[in-house]
């Protein structure tokens, strides 16, 4: 009996106890200069000041919507839409990603997002001050620019495919890290200046499979196109890597034996 009574116990502890812990300590969020509601759940997290989505359509009026089964918010206001989901390291507003590399999660029973990526879909700016541990967010007089405004349509098009073929089922960080490859490879004077000329180089034979199977043509996953989108917004997870293989599946050694390691993401291993 004993033995059950304390087995139980100590496995739920081990539980417990592992759960990852956040570094959080209060600040004070003020919105367009006045102290927000709900200021008790503003934090500052692991560096990154994050307040509550709803402390924001309470204060800026619109619509919040929750999706239990995505675990997904979705806020709407004036010119602008905004989708947060928990767990995610990143928002979509007006369909632009903008990137959160703490993280989107609930905490007191609220979905937390920066207060940088907050202002940056208000077209405003989030200033921080030292001295009194306050975040100071203002509107910008428009919204943030809709996606399909903002990015080149043939650079999203073709570089969330060569993300999509080349490393679907990565996570997130290992499908930026490879858009980033091939934006390393436009800006470098050794390779074609234009991501669809990256992608179809052949100066040294043909630089990535999914050009000679033909699945760089197909329709790219979802998070291979928001993958794309960050990367589009300057994400850069790389460390200046120009190339990346997984070593399971690569037919050839080439870039191991020839090349400068950077680090491992997922399957792939990267490259200068």
């Amino acid at each position: 009996m004993k033995k059950t009574v304390i087995l139980p116990a100590l496995i739920l502890y081990l539980m417990l106890t592992a759960l990852p812990v956040r570094a959080a300590a209060g600040i004070t969020v003020y919105l367009e200069g006045r102290a927000a509601a709900g200021n008790s759940q503003c934090a500052l997290i692991d560096g990154t000041s994050y307040l509550p989505l709803r402390t924001a359509a309470d204060f800026y009026g619109g619509s919040l919507q929750w999706d239990a089964r995505t675990r997904t918010a979705r806020y709407q206001t004036d010119g602008l839409t905004l989708e947060a989901a928990d767990g995610q390291p990143c928002i979509l507003a007006n369909g632009r990603a903008l990137y959160a590399p703490q993280g989107i999660f609930i905490q007191g029973g609220r979905l937390m997002i920066p207060a940088r990526l907050l202002a940056q879909a208000l077209g405003g700016t989030a200033r921080w001050d030292g001295p009194s541990r306050s975040v100071y967010i203002t509107m910008g007089s428009q919204k943030i620019t809709a996606a399909g405004s903002h990015y080149d349509a043939d650079a999203l098009y073709w570089l969330s495919r060569i993300i999509s073929a080349e490393s679907r089922g990565e996570p997130l960080e290992g499908q930026i890290a490879v858009g980033n490859v091939v934006l390393n490879r436009v800006r470098s004077q050794n390779y074609p200046d234009t991501i669809w000329g990256v992608i179809f180089d052949r100066k040294h034979g043909v630089q990535f499979e999914p050009v000679l199977n033909g699945t760089v043509y197909d329709d790219p996953a979802p998070i291979s196109v928001t993958a794309a989108k960050l990367c589009l917004e300057g994400v850069d997870l790389s460390r200046g890597s120009l190339y990346f293989y997984n070593p399971v599946l690569a037919q050839s050694s080439w870039i191991g034996q020839n090349c400068t390691y950077v680090m491992t993401i997922g399957t792939h291993r990267f490259y200068i």
